[in-house]
């Protein structure tokens, strides 16, 4: 079975999926020893070449560091299976050049479309038809407004970032043993979802350790947007214990603002996971960065690959893709940023 299966049975499923909680696709993962009664076999052949799949990739107009590299990403991991033929939407910020796009797609009856979508809102209409058409859809990053909409979604964890920022703030502030800390937070676009979340996973930490934050300021993930905010927040804040930055591409601008202002007394935590982020916690510079990783649509392309395919992932006891997959925020510093260099992007 595969997508190369009946186009009406899919939509019935991904139907069934959305509401129920079921998961479909067949596997490849199971034991072919009769011996073992249907056991699953610990070993997985995923990598192998199997059928060609088509996958059409739609992303962002690459504006940003973190976008760049999520595009540059998918790209790249395409090219790691002979089995993917990859056709790329040129990236854009318009969501009506983006359905266009999709409906492209969709006409070209490809076996699977990777979306990181301008605007998950007005992408959904044209995914679900996507997927009504038998089309596997994954999205990235940005949800759509229907659960129909797609097969499976891959998420960086927005409130995580925030959880795993302020947990770190409070393992600063215990271990120095600092009392009644001054603790800055510089967001980026204020309105977005995805800094609410952060800001909430921030405070929410904070407050394990009885902690708020004192002076909240917001930029526009920009470099130029981080410079100026960063410099009124300082010349607001005559001492600050604790500064987190959302965003590691805004973050150059802000890093330039404590230079100019001779400014270092605080910790300094950033936020994505740039490699200029990371150059800076190793000079001593940074004390850490909390990773939102740029390897969502990479990911995402494995996954079309799978699931058109009918295989699932091997390290799960369930053999199928599941429907939602929100990756880790884990911290990043001196300690293991090594380890992290390879995720890493350029502001």
């Amino acid at each position: 079975m595969s997508r190369i299966m009946n186009k009406s049975l899919l939509t019935r499923v991904a139907a069934v999926a959305a509401v129920g909680g079921l998961l479909f696709a067949c596997t490849s993962n199971e034991s072919d020893d009769s011996d073992g009664e249907g056991e699953q076999s610990a070993v997985s052949n995923n990598d192998e070449p199997g059928e060609t799949v088509t996958i059409g990739f739609s992303g962002p107009e690459a504006d940003h560091g973190w976008l760049a590299a999520i595009n540059d990403s998918a790209e790249a991991e395409a090219a790691e299976y002979e089995d993917i033929e990859l056709r790329v939407a040129e990236g854009t910020n318009d969501p009506n050049q983006q359905i266009s796009q999709i409906e492209t797609f969709i006409n070209a009856d490809v076996d699977a479309i990777v979306l990181l979508p301008t605007d998950g809102d007005a992408l959904t209409e044209v995914a679900t038809q996507a997927m009504e058409a038998g089309i596997i859809v994954v999205n990235v990053d940005r949800e759509f407004s229907s659960p129909f909409a797609a097969r499976t979604t891959i998420l960086g964890d927005n409130y995580g970032m925030g959880v795993s920022a302020g947990t770190y703030a409070c393992g600063i502030i215990e271990e120095e043993g600092i009392s009644d800390p001054v603790i800055a937070e510089i967001q980026g676009i204020a309105s977005l979802p995805l800094t609410q979340d952060r800001s909430q996973g921030f405070a929410d930490a904070l407050q394990g350790c009885g902690e708020t934050v004192d002076n909240q300021v917001s930029a526009e993930f920009t470099v130029e947007s981080g410079e100026e905010v960063a410099s009124n927040l300082l010349q607001a804040a005559p001492e600050i214990d604790i500064i987190w930055n959302h965003d590691d591409d805004q973050g150059v601008g802000v890093k330039q603002a404590f230079d100019n202002a001779d400014r270092d007394e605080f910790a300094f935590i950033g936020g994505a996971g740039s490699c200029q982020a990371m150059d800076l916690i190793e000079s001593g510079e940074m004390e850490a960065t909390v990773l939102y990783p740029p390897t969502q649509a990479a990911d995402g392309i494995k996954l079309a690959r799978l699931l058109a395919q009918d295989k699932g992932l091997s390290d799960l006891v369930q053999v199928e893709v599941p429907t939602r997959i929100v990756l880790n925020a884990p911290v990043v510093t001196e300690q293991n940023v090594e380890e992290y260099r390879s995720l890493c992007f350029d502001s």
